[in-house]
């Protein structure tokens, strides 16, 4: 039972860091900005729910549709995703607006559009690259255990059950926590999100080295 423990704190660390909905804060009020509460609620749950299936579809199937149809294998993408992961710790870090999630030209011409929830709510702020290959890589590490595998989807599951909150209650949120706790919070988990690209870097070069003897 510790090991699961252990397992899903690391799942849900890794998952939460990269989701990161406390900076998409901002994002979503500009783009809600207009609309009535219902509406609000609406794309608040909405978007939480399609990034949440996108994250389970891939927790599920991520590592068959790289290793079948594109044929790399885990360690290749550890180090990918982890020198990934490891940029927008960086930009987290240093409060820079995470290029891996959402641009600026998209959050304009997102706020021309009716329905913001799944574009860029769902995918890519919520979804991007990274929170898909953190999820593909996480669930990797659970192995052929089906209790751990479990226990990731349970962490995708927590993760996104505390954005849609987070969304929900934004403005209450922003005024509690302000922009400086935000942006405190914000560098803690790429503090985080960085310790954790590092491991998977190391993993991933360490069994590509092994595969070669």
């Amino acid at each position: 039972m510790a090991s699961e423990i252990s397992f899903f704190i690391y799942a849900f660390v890794s998952l939460f860091a990269i989701v990161n909905p406390v900076s998409g804060v901002m994002a979503f009020i500009s783009l809600t900005a207009q609309m009535t509460p219902a509406d609000r609620l609406y794309v608040a749950k909405r978007s939480s729910v399609i990034a949440c299936i996108i994250a389970i579809i891939f927790s599920i199937s991520g590592e068959y549709i790289l290793q079948k149809l594109f044929n790399i294998t885990v360690d290749h993408l550890r180090v990918a995703g982890g020198i990934l992961l490891f940029v927008v710790a960086m930009d987290m870090l240093f409060a820079r607006p995470t290029r891996e999630s959402i641009t600026s030209e998209e959050i304009t011409d997102a706020a021309k559009r009716e329905d913001v929830s799944i574009f860029p709510m769902a995918m890519p702020m919520l979804t991007g690259p990274g929170a898909i290959t953190t999820t593909i890589l996480v669930t990797q590490q659970a192995g052929e255990d089906i209790l751990l595998k479990l226990v990731v989807i349970g962490a995708i599951l927590t993760t996104f059950i505390l954005t849609f909150l987070i969304f929900r209650y934004s403005d209450t949120f922003n005024k509690i926590v302000g922009l400086t706790g935000m942006m405190v919070m914000t560098r803690l988990m790429g503090l985080f999100l960085g310790a954790i690209a590092v491991d998977f870097i190391s993993l991933g070069i360490k069994g590509i080295y092994t595969s070669l003897f």
